[in-house]
C-alpha cells in the first residue's frame, strides 16, 4: 500500500475526538461515504452554544459549548459542530457535516458531506463538499473545492504515474494538517495536499502534493502605456 494513500499521511488522528470514523480505513477517501451514517449514529440533537436570532437550525444537529451561529446562517442535520466554533452569517451547512472544535465556517460558505478537524478555517466565500480538512488547515477567501467532474463519471486519484479508482462520483479534496490554500484557488476533484503545504493564490490544484511544500503559480503580468 502506498503510504500516501493512508489517512495518517495527512492527519494526526490521535488528536481527533472522532477518530473512530477512521477505524479500519486504509485509503483516506474511504471515509467520505461513511460521514452521514456516522453522524446519524452518534448525534444527539442538542444546542449547547448560542444560536442567534435569525439563524436557522433544523434536524439532527449537535452544537457544542461556546459555539456561535450568527444570523442568516443555516444548519441542516445530520451535523455535529464542536466547541468554540463560529458559524458566520450566510454560512450554509447542508447536512452530513462533522466539525471539530475552534473551527470557522465563513460568510457565504457552503458545506456538505465533509469533515473539518479542530481549528480548520473556511472564513470567506468557500465551497467544501465531499472532503476532509485537517487540523488548523485554512482556505483563503474564495477557495473552491470542486467535487464533481464535468463528465460526472468516477473520480480517479493520480499519484506519479499510477491511478487509483475511488468508486466515487463525488470527491473533493484531502487537505492535510496545517495546510494553507491561497485566495481564489481551485482544488479540482481528488486533490490530495500534504500537511503544512502552502499553495499560492489563484492556483488550480489537481493530483497529489507532498508535505512541507510550496505550490507556486508563475504568471506573467505586463503593463503598457495607455493610448
Amino acid at each position: 500500500m502506498d503510504e500516501r494513500l493512508r489517512p495518517e499521511h495527512y492527519f494526526d488522528l490521535a488528536r481527533f475526538s472522532h477518530r473512530a470514523l477512521f477505524e479500519g480505513v486504509t485509503v483516506v477517501w474511504e471515509v467520505i461515504p461513511r460521514i452521514g451514517d456516522y453522524l446519524r449514529a452518534i448525534v444527539q440533537p442538542e444546542i449547547r452554544g448560542t444560536v442567534m436570532d435569525g439563524a436557522f437550525v433544523t434536524g439532527q444537529v449537535f452544537i457544542g459549548e461556546g459555539t456561535v451561529v450568527e444570523p442568516g446562517a443555516c444548519v441542516f442535520g445530520p451535523a455535529y459542530i464542536g466547541k468554540n466554533c463560529l458559524v458566520r452569517s450566510g454560512a450554509y451547512v447542508r447536512g452530513e457535516v462533522l466539525v471539530g472544535d475552534s473551527c470557522v465556517l465563513g460568510h457565504a460558505s457552503e458545506f456538505k458531506n465533509c469533515i473539518l478537524m479542530d481549528g480548520a478555517q473556511c472564513p470567506h466565500f468557500n465551497y467544501v463538499g465531499d472532503s476532509i480538512l485537517g487540523f488548523r488547515s485554512h482556505l483563503g477567501a474564495g477557495v473552491i473545492v470542486s467535487n464533481l467532474k464535468v463528465t460526472r463519471d468516477e473520480i480517479i486519484v493520480r499519484i506519479d504515474d499510477r491511478t487509483y479508482p475511488t468508486g466515487l462520483r463525488k470527491f473533493g479534496a484531502i487537505l492535510g494538517d496545517c495546510a494553507e490554500i491561497g485566495c481564489n484557488a481551485v482544488l479540482n476533484p481528488a486533490t490530495l495536499v500534504g500537511p503544512r503545504t502552502l499553495a499560492y493564490p489563484l492556483t488550480s490544484l489537481r493530483g497529489y502534493y507532498p508535505p512541507d511544500s510550496v505550490i507556486k503559480l508563475r504568471q506573467s503580468v505586463e503593463w503598457v502605456a495607455r493610448r
